[in-house]
C-alpha cells in the first residue's frame, strides 16, 4: 500500500508539472508575438507568411517615379516660381514653388505605395543639353549607420519635416558633398563624387544618404540643414538626439559612356543634392518604424516583412 501511495503521489505531482510547463510555453508564445510600440506599450507584431524567413535589415521603401520638371524649390526658395535651377520631381504631382504640407496631403502621387504623399526632388540631369530622367527611382528608409540600441529607439519621421542633403554650391569634388555616382551592374567602376564613365549596357546611378538625427524641435531651419545631423560614432549627437529612419535616394539614369556631355542643372556631378518634404500619413510611418526599423526587419513597399 505504501508503494501504491508513493506512485500515485508522483503521478499527481508529474501531472501538475506538465500543466505548469504547458502554461509557461503558451505564455511565452503570446509574448513572442508582442513588440514594444512607440510609447513602450506592447503591440502585436506584423503578421508574416507561413515559413517566411526574416531578413535582418532595418528597411522599408517607396518607388516614386518621375512626376514633372520645374525651376522651382518650395524649401530653398518658397513662393518664387522660376527662382531655382531646373528640378526633377518625384512623388507628389502637386509640387511647385508654393507647395505646403496641405497641398501634398490632398494630391495624387507617383509613389508605390500610394500612401506615400511625400515630395522628392533633385537637379535635372542634362546629356548634351537634353534633359534625361531616371527610369529607376527608389527611396529607401533605413536603420543603418547607428548602433542597434539606437535603431531600437528610432522615432517616426515627423509629418512636414523638410530635409536637404548634398551640396548644390560645391566648387569641387571634395567640397562637403554626400552624393556618389556609380554604374549599375558594373562594380569594377569605382564610385565617385563626380560623373563616372559607365560601360555599354549599364546605367549611370546616383545615390545620396540624408541625415538621420533630428533636433526634436524644428521641421526646417534657415539653411534647411541645421535641424538635422549625421550620426557620430554610431549614435546621434546631443544636439540632435532623436534618431529617425535614414532616407537613401537611389536614381538610375538610362545613360552611359563618356560623361563629357553630362551636367546637372546645378552644375558638375559633385553638386548633386536632394530635397525631401515628408507627407507620409502619421499612422503609416509609425507602423513601418515599429514593424520594420526598430526590430531590424526588411520590409517591402507595403511595410510588411518581405
Amino acid at each position: 500500500m505504501r508503494s501504491t501511495r508513493s506512485e500515485n503521489g508522483r503521478s499527481v505531482r508529474g501531472g501538475r508539472r506538465k500543466a505548469l510547463l504547458a502554461g509557461l510555453i503558451a505564455a511565452l508564445a503570446v509574448a513572442a508575438q508582442l513588440v514594444l510600440g512607440p510609447t513602450g506599450v506592447p503591440q502585436k507584431a506584423a503578421a508574416q507568411p507561413a515559413g517566411a524567413q526574416v531578413v535582418r535589415v532595418a528597411e522599408f521603401l517607396a518607388e516614386c517615379n518621375f512626376s514633372h520638371r520645374l525651376p522651382d524649390d518650395p524649401i530653398v526658395v518658397p513662393g518664387i516660381p522660376g527662382g531655382s535651377h531646373m528640378h526633377s520631381f518625384f512623388g507628389s504631382h502637386a509640387t511647385n514653388a508654393y507647395t505646403n504640407l496641405g497641398d501634398l496631403k490632398t494630391s495624387a502621387t507617383t509613389c508605390d505605395p500610394q500612401v506615400d504623399l511625400s515630395s522628392y526632388w533633385v537637379p535635372t540631369l542634362f546629356v548634351n543639353n537634353q534633359p534625361v530622367e531616371p527610369t529607376g527611382t527608389t527611396f529607401y528608409y533605413l536603420g543603418e549607420g547607428v548602433r542597434d540600441d539606437v535603431i531600437a529607439r528610432t522615432q517616426p519621421i515627423p509629418e512636414g519635416l523638410k530635409i536637404v542633403a548634398g551640396n548644390a554650391k560645391a566648387t569641387g569634388p571634395n567640397d562637403n558633398t554626400r552624393a556618389r555616382w556609380s554604374c549599375l551592374h558594373a562594380g569594377q567602376v569605382n564610385p565617385s563624387t563626380d560623373f563616372v564613365n559607365c560601360p555599354a549596357g549599364t546605367m549611370l546611378e546616383s545615390y545620396l544618404d540624408f541625415p538621420q538625427c533630428w533636433n526634436g524641435r524644428d521641421l526646417d531651419s534657415a539653411d534647411h540643414k541645421s535641424h538635422m545631423s549625421y550620426p557620430v560614432d554610431g549614435t546621434c549627437p546631443a544636439s540632435h538626439p532623436v534618431p529617425v529612419p535614414k532616407l537613401r535616394q537611389v536614381l538610375r539614369y538610362p545613360v552611359n559612356g563618356n560623361p563629357a556631355g553630362f551636367r546637372l542643372a546645378s552644375g558638375p556631378g559633385y553638386t548633386m543634392h536632394g530635397d525631401f518634404f515628408n507627407a507620409w500619413p502619421v499612422a503609416e510611418m509609425d507602423r513601418r518604424v515599429r514593424d520594420c526599423i526598430r526590430p531590424i526587419i526588411k520590409c517591402g513597399a507595403n511595410g510588411i516583412p518581405s
